[in-house]
């Protein structure tokens, strides 16, 4: 059992875990200059007349374009990697973080849409071809979708499922929640970039689960602050993008194709589907990784999060399927085959990326002196 007490003494930069190769670091060092780009005020002058560091950025880039979506379909991770760092830097300035102004100096650049496209334009096919082509007649499409919510809500336990349950170690808790952080420092925001525009019944069900999520504006209530308690019971950083460095590709690629979708009207029964199954999917993950904070013994405030998500979601999955995702299929039955592609994607990614995570945790179980265990 660990109490807040002598959780406390603990707290360190996880930064520091990874080693680096050196292929790493060639890409590390090109996506430095890359964020050094975005600050200044004359990209696009330096962009056209080949700056030695556009010229050093673009090497990598291409190189990095080349490597991690062959035709075999097996990226090569450390490629995939920088890719999805780079995409990620770019999707991030569509959102406002109160921070420094010259962040945002180059989010109408069009070097950067460049990028953004070029990444795009290999990487949204490839993510297609790891998924098996959708043949449904119109009329099985409801009940298709209704069929994948249900084995979503309770699916049989695995055993990653058990591993989170009855071998996580306060070491490998607090790898799990750092790499968790990106998304859950910043929760729903791909969401707010959909509600602009026409109102009926579908857009209200949606803007009311935002509102939850965002705690009707009450900070200490919306769902990010109980993330932050989980940190702070751990004695870890509690500022968003605290511990980016340790998100694998696979957890980028999620965030990345959320913002993808959520940018882009014409993919919005795609980004509906997926937002239908992590709805739908949360709570039953979500319960291990409370069944472990108890048994690490994690207090009732420090756990809360967890908590939240296993009750509110299960709400919020039967209104994304009955107030959403249905009433929608009823309104573009030509393209109703859309929400379920987006379902299963999004299903197909999570599935991708929670087995890194776990390859991420146990690592770090093993590595971690026993002093700290």
């Amino acid at each position: 059992m660990h109490s807040q007490a002598n959780l406390a003494p603990i707290a360190r930069d996880l930064s520091n875990v990874l080693p680096e190769s050196q292929l790493a670091n060639e890409y590390r060092r090109a996506e430095q200059q890359f964020r050094q780009l975005l600050e200044i005020e004359d990209l696009d002058q330096q962009a056209r007349v080949r700056s030695h560091s556009i010229d050093d950025f673009e090497r990598a880039l291409t190189g990095a374009l080349a490597a991690a979506f062959d035709e075999r379909g097996a990226g090569e991770d450390e490629a995939q990697l920088f890719l999805h760092r780079v995409l990620y830097r770019i999707y991030r300035l569509n959102l406002f973080w109160y921070d420094d102004l010259s962040r945002y100096a180059n989010e109408q650049s069009v070097y950067v849409h460049d990028v953004r496209k070029r990444i795009e334009a290999v990487w949204q096919p490839w993510e297609r071809s790891q998924l098996d082509s959708i043949e449904l007649n119109a009329a099985d499409i409801p009940k298709a979708l209704v069929d994948r919510a249900e084995a979503d809500l309770d699916p049989a336990l695995t055993a990653d499922d058990f591993f989170f349950r009855d071998e996580l170690t306060i070491a490998g808790y607090r790898h799990l929640l750092a790499i968790a952080s990106l998304d859950g420092l910043v929760e729903a925001s791909q969401l707010s970039r959909i509600l602009g525009g026409a109102a009926n019944c579908i857009h209200a069900k949606l803007t009311r689960l935002l509102l939850e999520e965002y705690g009707f504006g009450h900070l200490e209530r919306k769902h990010s602050s109980y993330f932050i308690k989980m940190l702070d019971e751990t004695g870890m950083r509690t500022e968003p993008e605290a511990y980016f460095e340790l998100v694998p590709w696979e957890v980028l690629a999620l965030t990345n194709q959320s913002f993808f979708f959520a940018e882009r009207r014409r993919y919005f029964l795609r980004y509906i589907g997926g937002l239908l199954y992590f709805e739908t999917s949360v709570p039953a993950a979500f319960r291990h990784y409370h069944a472990a904070a108890i048994r690490l013994g994690i207090s009732k405030n420090g756990r809360a999060y967890w908590d939240l998500h296993i009750h509110a979601d299960e709400r919020h999955g039967r209104w994304m399927l009955q107030d959403v995702a249905l009433p929608l299929l009823e309104k573009y039955p030509q393209h109703a085959w859309e929400m379920v592609y987006g379902y299963d994607q999004q299903r197909s990614m999570s599935v991708r990326a929670g087995k890194t995570v776990v390859h991420a945790v146990r690592k770090a179980q093993r590595s971690e002196p026993e002093a700290l265990v």
